[in-house]
């Protein structure tokens, strides 16, 4: 058992183990605690589930948990005891033995306890010759002799559907009241006789049930027995979350408690779903499970929706910071070196053939280009925004023997923009800002320029974002050649290169890609 999950699933029953299978195949940490104490654990069989009709509950169980686990998820024993508020949005969930884990959502699958009626063996009997459900277990004993015992207002509806069965059904009045005439007619035409006097006990021979006892010491046979057990749902540990059970009505009548939700499984509690019989008393395996994967669903939809908020601030301060004085600098101070040294490569193809001059490197880091382009006699002003880069600059060039060719400024050409019409090459290497800020600075890079003067701006293509070599993805802060020719007037410019150019590289896992440099080269005509 983790510290924090995603999710936290309360019961380990159908509808607990099939939300968290879903929810570990959409690849979110999820745990389910498990008390070991399924509501059809008495049975011998499951019914109805496709696939799997006749299957034993714990083997039914045990593959959900295998399924759980296969995919990630986690599943440990153990009974909840109290869940409280953590961090305001998360909660903090307390096991009996103290353990003690987080989650961000809760899925409560608790499930209920069976209140039976008071007759003495009912109890040992359940789930075996004693059932309530028709669609359950009503195959199992057709054409049996079926007692109904009426212990509440739908006892007789519940015989005129077990007759569907058996034509050896009978109406065990017990503490019920007499059918009214209309139901008496009913019950007369399907063939279900009315037995008075309450049900006291029950006859058992070979651990295979007989028949009951009724007050007045008479036997009736019967090889199965139907009783409308009350449903209480296990809703203790969520006390302190402010959920409290209600009434469950079935037919206008209630018939046991549950915890109030909406169809997607959604309690009044933010954060917190239901699933399974601790939201409706009727619900079988197959219902159960299929309720546990609307409300994994519901519940990854709301992570998804939080996730998307927190990128987005997460973005949003990125987008404000990391292009900064600080980020770069601490970006710089944490690695002795971030570059390779060498000189860009579209620097190489597009610098190569020009006559040297007075040159102007943007966003210089740790001086390769400087240091290129001094080495083919140009005079370099090199300028980058974090002073440990300006450092390495310097360093460099005095390393490289052109220190006398290079000066390196601390300076952010945003702020100061760089002297109209003094450079013969104006160079700038995968130099990203938002979009205004981007336009304004180009502007000021191509007035920098001579009239015969060369510009160069190379960025990363936003190509390179469909491909595995991991760029930031701050796909308005990329740009096309295109879109850096559109920024400069066609009477005072002649472009001479606008492209994607493909260069290979690798990316992070060592595989071969290829990326796509935006290329823009334009001469300055006056």
């Amino acid at each position: 058992m983790d510290d924090r999950y995603d999710v936290v699933v309360i019961g380990g029953g159908p509808a607990g183990l099939s939300g968290a299978l879903t929810l570990a195949r959409a690849r979110r940490s999820v745990l389910v605690v498990d008390a070991g104490q399924p509501r059809n654990a008495p049975a011998g069989q499951v019914h109805g589930l496709l696939g799997q009709d006749g299957v034993a509950p714990a083997e039914l169980l045990a593959a959900a948990r295998g399924d759980v686990t296969r995919h990630g998820g986690q599943v440990t024993a153990g009974t909840v005891t109290t869940v409280t508020r953590d961090d305001g949005t998360g909660f903090l969930v307390t096991l009996a033995d103290g353990r003690i884990t987080r989650a961000r959502r809760l899925l409560v699958a608790t499930g209920g306890v069976d209140r039976l009626p008071d007759i003495a063996g009912l109890a040992d009997r359940w789930g075996r010759d004693v059932l309530h459900c028709p669609y359950c277990h009503g195959f199992e004993v057709a054409d049996r002799r079926i007692g109904v015992i009426a212990d509440g207002p739908l006892a007789v509806p519940q015989a005129l559907l077990w007759r569907q069965w058996s034509d050896q059904v009978l109406l065990l009045r017990h503490h019920g009241p007499a059918p009214d005439p209309g139901q008496a007619e009913q019950l007369a035409a399907r063939a279900v006789p009315v037995v008075d006097g309450p049900v006291t006990g029950l006859t058992v021979d070979h651990d295979r049930l007989t028949g009951v006892r009724l007050a007045d010491g008479t036997t009736v046979a019967v090889d199965a027995l139907v009783v409308a057990s009350r449903l209480t749902v296990r809703a203790d540990p969520l006390a302190a979350l402010g959920l409290v059970p209600s009434d469950a009505e079935h037919q206008g009548h209630v018939v046991g408690t549950l915890l109030p939700a909406d169809p997607s499984g959604a309690t009044a509690v933010p954060g917190v779903w239901v699933a399974g019989n601790a939201s409706s008393v009727t619900a079988q395996v197959v219902t159960a499970a299929g309720q546990g994967v609307t409300a994994a669903a519901a519940i990854n939809a709301d992570l998804v929706a939080e996730d998307t908020d927190r990128a987005v601030d997460g973005y949003r301060r990125d987008l404000a910071t990391m292009f900064e004085q600080d980020a770069w600098e601490e970006r710089y101070r944490s690695r002795t070196a971030v570059w390779s040294g060498r000189p860009n490569p579209q620097l190489v193809v597009e610098a190569g053939d020009l006559t040297p001059g007075r040159a102007l490197d943007v966003g210089c880091g740790e001086g390769a280009d400087a240091v290129w382009l001094a080495g083919r006699g140009w005079q370099v002003t090199a300028v980058d925004l974090a002073p440990t880069a300006v450092q390495r600059a310097r360093a460099h060039a005095a390393a490289a023997g052109v220190g006398d060719r290079v000066t390196v400024r601390h300076a952010d050409l945003r702020v100061t923009p760089p002297e109209p019409g003094a450079y013969d090459l104006v160079s700038a290497h995968y130099v990203h800002l938002p979009a205004a800020a981007w336009r304004d600075l180009v502007a000021r890079l191509a007035d920098a320029v001579a009239p015969g003067g060369t510009l160069l701006i190379v960025g990363h293509h936003p190509w390179d974002l469909r491909t595995t070599a991991r760029r930031m993805h701050f796909p308005d802060l990329m740009f096309t050649a295109e879109q850096a020719a559109d920024l400069l007037d066609p009477n005072r410019w002649q472009v001479t290169v606008a492209q994607a150019r493909p260069r290979a590289t690798t990316d992070h896992d060592g595989r071969d890609v290829t990326v796509h440099d935006a290329v823009l080269t334009a001469r300055r005509l006056a």
